[in-house]
């Protein structure tokens, strides 16, 4: 409880420092204006307990669209912690309490999916965004999942790309650039399928609960995978366009599930570990072989994994 106060004071200070700076520069539109972002979530990342692995490279081709797979807020702040991006959300961020202002401050643009005569407007805004050079993300999934899984990308999020794209962008095109965000260590032990929602944040759960938990359980490993870029023109088949990105995003997520080690002195993930019921509460984790009998834990047997 000490440790979740002291890091919830110093993300608001640190919050509240950031706020009028990103705000003038947002205003003046000056360089620090994509540059704060990233500085401000490579600090949350931190101070959550969040570490982050990534595999491949962002192309250096622009206008980028990125399209990403989605199962937690944590998303957000990991994806800007290793780009300048902006981001495409639904309407309702934008009126969430401090969250809606972040997003704001970091130049999101949002979508209202119950007015569709508003479509042309926020096509214009994305093209406004990819011809400033800024790489947009797309969460091609349209909602968050509990981070086992890929969901099926829609195709109408790639179309709506397509219509801003269209009178604006140069003849060649753009790229768009799948992106998978996998969680997969958990206090250097390897974060198996039955524990990996404890990071994911989707249905209906509080955040302030999701929040406190996260920083009760400790330190959380992510991969992010930057995979092959496709070239998207003016003949491309959205439909077909989205499969390809959503087949290669459930590729890299499940390759970095699987992938083995996840670095330097952290666990095999391809060991997994018992999250007990009781040890939850006390953030205590059980390897195979080890259970608590009596408040006393019982060795493994000498032929435990």
């Amino acid at each position: 409880m000490l440790r979740a106060l002291l890091v919830a004071a110093a993300i608001v200070a640190m919050t509240l420092f950031l706020i009028p700076l990103q705000w003038i520069s947002i205003l003046l539109r000056a360089p620090t204006r994509r540059l704060i972002p990233v500085g401000y979530h490579r600090a949350l990342c931190a101070l959550l307990g969040i570490r982050i692995r990534v595999m491949g490279q962002r192309t250096p081709q622009r206008p980028l669209l990125l399209v990403a797979n989605h199962s937690s807020w944590l998303d957000v702040p990991i994806i800007t912690a290793v780009a300048p991006v902006v981001f495409v959300a639904k309407q309702e961020v934008a009126s969430w309490p401090l969250l809606g202002l972040l997003a704001k401050l970091q130049r999101s643009v949002f979508v209202d999916r119950a007015r569709r005569h508003k479509t042309g407007e926020v096509n214009a805004e994305i093209a406004q965004r990819l011809n400033d050079g800024d790489p947009v993300v797309l969460f091609g999934e349209g909602t968050s999942s509990d981070g086992n899984r890929v969901l099926p990308f829609r195709t109408a999020l790639i179309g709506a790309a397509r219509d801003a794209l269209a009178a604006t962008t140069p003849a060649d095109g753009v790229m768009i650039q799948p992106l998978s965000i996998t969680y997969v260590g958990l206090n250097g032990l390897p974060l198996g399928r039955q524990h990996r929602p404890l990071a994911a944040w989707y249905g209906d759960m509080d955040f302030v609960s999701h929040f406190r938990d996260l920083l009760r359980h400790g330190v959380l490993d992510v991969v992010v995978s930057w995979g092959e870029p496709i070239p998207y023109q003016a003949e491309s088949d959205r439909k077909a366009v989205a499969r390809s990105l959503e087949s290669r995003v459930r590729g890299l997520t499940l390759a970095a599930q699987r992938g083995g080690r996840l670095g330097p002195g952290v666990g095999s993930a391809s060991r997994p570990f018992l999250f007990m019921a009781k040890e939850a509460k006390r953030g205590r984790f059980v390897w195979p072989g080890l259970r608590r009998r009596g408040g006393r834990r019982t060795d493994p047997p000498c032929d435990a994994p």
